[in-house]
C-alpha cells in the first residue's frame, strides 16, 4: 500500500504537470480541430452549424490545395534528399583528422539558429539585391534577374535556403552517429585491404543508419510544414507559384475565412505527414536490423 502511494506521489509530481500541458498544448486543441471540420465555422463568429462531410467534400474539389500539395512533395523529395547528403559529406568531413573542426561545426551549425523569417528576409535581400548586381557588374546573364521573379528559380531559392539552414543541425547528427562507429571495425577493414570509398559503402553507411532515421524524420516533418520561410523568402509569388501546403491551409483559414474546410486540410496534410513519416522509419528500423 506504501509503495502505491509513492507511486502516486511520484506520478504526480513528475508526470502529471508534463501529461497536463501535453494535454493541453497538443490532444485537446487536436480533438477540437477534428471537431471543426465539419463545422462551417469562419473563424470569426460565435454560432456555428454541423455541416458533416462537406467540408472534406470541398477539400478534394480545391484544385488549389492539391496543387499546392503537389508542389510541396516536390519541394520535400528535393530538400530532405540535399539536406542529408551535405549534412553527410560535411559531418564525414569534419570527423577525420581536420584543423578547426570546433570553429567548422559552430560555422555550419549557426544558420539552424537564425528563425525561418529572419533567415527569409536575410536571403531575399541576397537573390534580390547582392546577386542582382554581381549578375550585373560581371554581365552573368543567370543572376542578372532576381531568383524571386521567375517562378521556376524561386522554388529553387526555397530548396537553397532550406539546404543551408538545416544540413548543420543534421551534421550534428550524423556527427555523433560516425562517433559511435568502433575505430576496430574500420581498422580491421583496412588490413583486409579495404579501399576509404569500400569502408565507407559497406561498413560505415550501414552502421549510420540509425542517423538516417532521425535525419530523414526530422527534415520530412519539418519541410512538409514549412511556412516561417515561404512567406517571408516569397510570400507564394511570383503569381501564386510558390504556394506551399502550409501557406494554403493558412490561407483558406484565416484570409478566405473557411475554417473549416483550412482545418479538413490541415488534417488531410497531418495524415499525408503521419503515414509518409510512419514508413519511413519502418523501413528505416528494417534496415537498422539488417545492419
Amino acid at each position: 500500500m506504501k509503495d502505491k502511494k509513492e507511486g502516486i506521489k511520484t506520478f504526480t509530481i513528475f508526470a502529471l504537470p508534463g501529461l497536463f500541458v501535453f494535454a493541453a498544448v497538443v490532444i485537446i486543441p487536436f480533438l477540437y480541430g477534428l471537431y471543426l471540420t465539419f463545422t462551417d465555422w469562419d473563424g470569426i463568429s460565435t454560432n456555428t452549424s454541423i455541416v458533416g462531410a462537406a467540408n472534406y467534400i470541398e477539400v478534394f474539389k480545391d484544385a488549389e490545395f492539391w496543387k499546392s500539395l503537389l508542389l510541396t512533395l516536390k519541394y520535400v523529395v528535393f530538400s530532405v534528399t540535399l539536406v542529408n547528403v551535405v549534412a553527410f559529406f560535411l559531418a564525414f568531413i569534419l570527423t577525420s583528422k581536420l584543423k578547426g573542426v570546433s570553429f567548422f561545426r559552430t560555422g555550419f551549425f549557426t544558420p539552424n539558429l537564425i528563425g525561418g523569417v529572419i533567415l527569409g528576409f536575410i536571403w531575399q535581400f541576397v537573390f534580390s539585391r547582392v546577386l542582382v548586381n554581381l549578375g550585373h557588374e560581371a554581365g552573368i546573364e543567370f543572376l542578372s534577374r532576381s531568383f524571386l521573379a521567375d517562378p521556376n528559380k524561386a522554388f529553387w531559392a526555397m530548396v537553397i535556403v532550406s539546404v543551408w539552414q538545416t544540413s548543420g543541425y543534421m551534421m550534428l547528427i550524423y556527427i555523433a552517429g560516425f562517433s559511435g562507429i568502433s575505430t576496430d571495425v574500420l581498422e580491421a577493414a583496412s588490413i583486409d585491404g579495404a579501399t576509404g570509398f569500400q569502408k565507407l559503402k559497406s561498413i560505415t553507411v550501414p552502421l549510420m543508419v540509425p542517423s538516417f532515421v532521425i535525419c530523414i524524420f526530422l527534415t520530412l516533418s519539418r519541410c512538409f510544414m514549412v511556412y516561417d520561410l515561404n512567406l517571408s523568402l516569397t510570400g507564394g509569388e511570383p503569381y501564386g507559384t510558390t504556394i506551399m501546403a502550409a501557406m494554403h491551409v493558412y490561407n483558406k483559414a484565416f484570409t478566405s475565412r473557411q475554417y473549416g474546410v483550412g482545418q479538413a486540410e490541415a488534417l488531410i496534410l497531418f495524415l499525408m505527414v503521419a503515414i509518409i513519416s510512419g514508413i519511413q522509419i519502418y523501413v528505416g528500423k528494417r534496415k537498422e536490423v539488417e545492419a
